[in-house]
C-alpha cells in the first residue's frame, strides 16, 4: 500500500507545478500556495486508487488522460471549505464573494442543541417489541411515532450513525448533493457498501449512479433541500389521463388526491412547511393553509416574476419544510449561504430526526439502534412474519441478532426496501416476501430532472439560503404538446463556489484550469443562475432493483444490483423542461444559456428513489395494498417512496410524509396527534 504522506512529499516540487497549472497565482493565492497539495494528501488517502491516476499526471502533466479530473479535483479543494485544505484562509470565497454565514451574521450562538434521542446499544436489545421499524426517514419516523404515541413497544432500526449537525453542516465535498468522487459524511461509507450498476459494475457509494439518499438518523430529511409540495389530483391518475405508452407500466393509483389531503394537511403542521401562496395549476384543493409565511427572496424572484409574467407563466413561492418564524419549539431559518445536501447549523430544517422522531422518544416508548441493519424479515414454518434478523459491527466485531416482533415496518427506501424484501426468501415465498408475482423492485424510478443554467451580464445571485423562492407549476401536466406528464420549474438552491464551478464546467462555460477558469469563477458567480425542476416519470417494469448473490455486504447480505432504463416519454418531458427554463431564463435577460439534455444512462434513483413496493388494488400487479400491507402480510408494512405508483412531477417527501400518516393512523387504530401546532401565518 502507497504511503501517502511519503507520496505527497517525495513528488512535492513537481506536484505544486501541478496544482499551479490548474489554479495560477494573482491577486488572490495559487492552488499550492493555498494548501493544494495538503488536499491531495487528504483525499488520496480516503481513495488510494487514485495514486495511480495522479503518477500519470505527474508523468505526462497537461496531456494526461487524467488531466482534466486532477484539475476537478485540485479545483475542487480550492473552493471548497478550508478544513478540507486547499483553500487556506478561505480565500477563494473572498475572491468570488461568497460566505456560508448570513448577512449579518448570526443571530445568536451556533450550533444550536441536539434534538434528544434515545438511543440503544446493540447488546442492550431487547427480544422482542411490538413493532419494529427498518429506516429513520419520513416514513419511518412517521411509523416510530405514531406507534409509540399508540402506546407500543417500538425499535427503529437506522443503518447509519447519528452524526452531529456541526458534522454535517460544512464540508462541500464529503456532501450528498455534490459529486467529488468523496463518500458522503451522511453515510454510507465506501468501504462494505456495495452496489451493481446497470452495466454489471461494482459501485460505491461515492459514484452517483449507486442511488445515494444518505444513511443517517432521519435519513434524507437530514440534508435535503426540503421542497415540499403536494401531488395534484392527476398525479393519482396518469395511466387513465394519458393512456400507457408501449414500454411502459404507467398506472393509477389505488387512492386519490382526497384520500391524501388531510394527511398533507398534517404532515405540513406536524413537520412544518412554509410557503404561503404555493397552490398554482394542477393543484387540489387545501383544507387548511400552510403555518408559516415564505422565506425572505432576493433579485432572482423578482427577475424571474416579471419575466414570467411577459411569458404568460404563473408563479408560485416555493414550499418548503424550513421554518420561517419560531417553530415547534425551533428556531427560524437565517438564510445563510449553505442548504442543500448539509443539515441546518441553527436546526431550522424540519427532518425526521428533529420532528417525528423526537416526539417518539418523548414517549419513552421507542428507542433507536444506529449502524445496524435488517438483513432479513423473518418468519415461521406457516410463513408468517415474526421478526427480524438484525446484523452490526460494535468495537470492530460484527455481530447478528435475531429480535422478534409483533409487527414490522419496512422504510428504508426504495432500492434498500427492495433489497430486504427479496433477501427475506422462505419457504412459502422462495423469491422473496411478497414477491410471488415478480413485482418487488419493478417501477423503479425517481427523477429525471430538466433545466437550463444560464449568464447575465450583471449580478443576479445573492448567495442567501435556502434558494428556492419561485416556480412555475404550469407545466405539470401536458398544455397541448403532447407530453404525458411534466414538472415543475423553480430557482436552484444556493450553491457553494465548488458546485458552481462544477456546473459552469459542465456547461461548457469555464476552462477547468488556468487563469482564466480562475477569473471566469471570480467574474461568474454572481452572474449565474440555475432553473431546474424534476419531471413526472411514466415507469418501466424494467427499470428494477434485484439482488446479487454473487456480491455480499460486510455483513455477507446480498447486494442490490439496479437495472433497466428511463422512458422516451421521461427524456422527452425532460426536454422540454429544459427548453422552458432556457427560455425563462432568456426573457429574463441572460446572454448565455445551456439547456441540460445529456443522454441518461441507467434508471433514474437517487434521493428521489420510489416505486418498487408499488401500491395497488391487486396482488398480481402491486405488492402492498392502499395502508401499505404487503400482500399475505398483515403484521408486515412498506411505508416510504417504495409504495408511490408514479412520482409525481414535484418533490416527493410531502408525499411519503402524508402516505406513511394514513398507513399509521389505520395501523395503530386511529392514531391522531396529541398536539395539533398552531395554524397562524406568519
Amino acid at each position: 500500500m502507497t504511503d501517502i504522506a511519503a507520496f505527497a512529499e517525495a513528488h512535492a516540487a513537481r506536484l505544486d507545478e501541478l496544482i499551479d497549472a490548474v489554479v495560477p497565482s494573482d491577486d488572490f493565492p495559487s492552488g499550492a500556495e493555498a494548501g493544494g497539495r495538503e488536499f491531495l494528501r487528504r483525499v488520496l488517502a480516503e481513495r488510494p486508487e487514485w495514486v495511480a491516476r495522479v503518477e500519470g499526471v505527474l508523468a505526462e502533466g497537461e496531456a494526461s488522460a487524467d488531466w482534466d479530473w486532477f484539475a476537478e479535483l485540485v479545483s475542487g479543494g480550492y473552493y471548497a471549505d478550508p478544513d478540507n485544505g486547499g483553500n487556506d484562509g478561505a480565500r477563494s470565497w473572498q475572491m468570488v464573494g461568497w460566505s456560508p454565514d448570513p448577512i449579518g451574521g448570526w443571530s445568536t450562538a451556533v450550533p444550536v442543541a441536539e434534538a434528544p434521542k434515545t438511543v440503544v446499544h446493540a447488546r442492550d436489545l431487547d427480544d422482542r417489541y411490538d413493532a419494529i421499524v427498518i429506516g429513520s426517514g419520513a416514513g419511518g419516523g412517521v411509523a416510530a411515532c405514531g406507534l409509540a404515541e399508540a402506546g407500543r413497544r417500538v425499535l427503529v432500526v437506522e443503518a447509519g450513525a447519528w452524526p452531529g449537525i456541526a458534522e454535517l453542516a460544512a464540508d462541500h465535498i464529503r456532501n450528498p448533493r455534490s459529486d467529488w468522487g468523496l463518500a458522503p459524511l451522511s453515510g454510507p461509507s465506501d468501504s462494505g457498501n456495495p452496489r451493481i450498476g446497470n452495466r454489471g459494475d461494482l459501485l460505491r457509494p461515492s459514484d452517483p449512479a449507486w442511488g445515494n439518499n444518505a444513511f443517517t438518523a432521519g435519513g434524507g430529511t437530514r440534508v435535503y433541500g426540503a421542497q415540499a409540495w403536494r401531488f395534484g389530483p392527476r398525479d393519482f391518475t396518469m395511466a387513465s389521463t394519458y393512456g400507457v405508452p408501449e414500454g411502459s407500466s404507467l398506472a393509477d393509483w389505488p387512492i386519490g388526491y382526497d384520500d391524501l389531503e388531510p394527511y398533507y394537511g398534517r404532515a405540513e403542521r406536524e413537520v412544518g412547511v412554509s410557503g404561503g401562496d404555493v397552490d398554482g395549476p394542477w393543484a387540489g384543493p387545501r383544507s387548511t393553509p400552510l403555518p408559516m409565511g415564505p422565506v425572505g427572496s432576493g433579485p432572482a424572484r423578482a427577475r424571474l416574476a416579471e419575466t414570467a409574467q411577459t411569458l404568460g407563466f404563473s408563479t408560485v413561492h416555493v414550499p418548503l419544510l424550513i421554518n420561517t418564524r419560531e417553530y415547534l419549539g425551533r428556531r427560524a431559518c437565517e438564510q445563510c449561504g449553505l442548504c442543500v445536501g448539509f443539515s441546518c447549523p441553527v436546526d431550522a430544517k424540519n427532518g425526521s430526526q428533529n420532528t417525528m422522531l423526537t416526539r417518539a422518544f418523548a414517549t419513552g416508548n421507542a428507542a433507536i439502534v444506529l449502524e445496524t441493519r435488517a438483513s432479513r424479515i423473518r418468519t415461521d414454518a406457516a410463513g408468517h412474519v415474526v421478526g427480524v434478523t438484525l446484523v452490526g459491527t460494535s468495537d470492530g466485531v460484527d455481530w447478528t441478532r435475531d429480535v422478534d416482533a409483533a409487527e414490522v415496518v419496512v422504510s428504508a427506501g426504495a432500492t434498500e426496501s427492495a433489497r430486504l424484501l427479496l433477501n427475506s426468501a422462505h419457504e412459502h415465498e422462495p423469491n422473496g416476501i411478497g414477491n410471488n408475482r415478480d413485482q418487488v423492485g419493478r417501477h423503479l424510478q425517481g427523477h429525471v430532472y430538466g433545466g437550463a443554467f444560464g449568464i447575465f451580464d450583471e449580478p443576479v445571485e445573492d448567495a442567501l439560503g435556502p434558494g428556492p423562492s419561485i416556480a412555475t407549476t404550469d407545466f405539470r401536466h401536458d398544455t397541448g404538446d403532447g407530453r404525458i406528464g411534466g414538472g415543475i420549474i423553480a430557482n436552484e438552491f444556493v450553491a457553494t463556489p465548488s458546485n458552481t464551478y462544477r456546473y459552469l464546467t459542465g456547461a461548457g462555460l469555464l476552462a477547468r484550469a488556468g487563469i482564466e477558469s480562475k477569473r471566469g469563477m471570480r467574474d461568474l458567480y454572481r452572474r449565474t443562475m440555475r432553473l431546474m425542476g424534476p419531471i413526472q416519470e411514466v415507469t418501466s417494469a424494467e427499470a428494477r432493483v434485484r439482488v446479487d448473490p454473487s456480491v455480499v455486504d460486510r455483513h455477507g447480505v446480498p447486494v442490490a444490483r439496479i437495472s433497466g432504463s428511463v422512458h422516451a416519454e421521461d427524456v422527452r418531458a425532460r426536454d422540454f423542461t429544459s427548453g422552458m427554463s432556457g427560455e425563462w431564463l432568456r426573457g429574463a435577460g441572460a446572454t448565455s444559456v445551456v439547456e441540460l439534455r445529456s443522454p441518461i444512462d441507467g434508471p433514474s434513483v437517487g434521493q428521489h428513489q420510489a416505486g418498487t413496493a408499488r401500491m395497488g388494488d391487486d396482488p398480481a400487479t402491486s405488492v402492498v395494498d392502499p395502508f401499505g400491507r404487503v400482500w399475505g402480510h398483515d403484521n408486515l408494512r412498506v411505508v416510504d417512496g417504495s409504495v408511490h405508483v408514479t412520482n409525481g412531477g414535484v418533490n416527493p417527501v410531502l408525499t411519503i410524509f402524508a402516505t406513511s400518516l394514513r398507513s399509521i393512523e389505520q395501523m395503530a387504530g386511529g392514531w391522531v396527534s396529541p398536539r395539533e401546532p398552531e395554524l397562524a401565518v406568519s
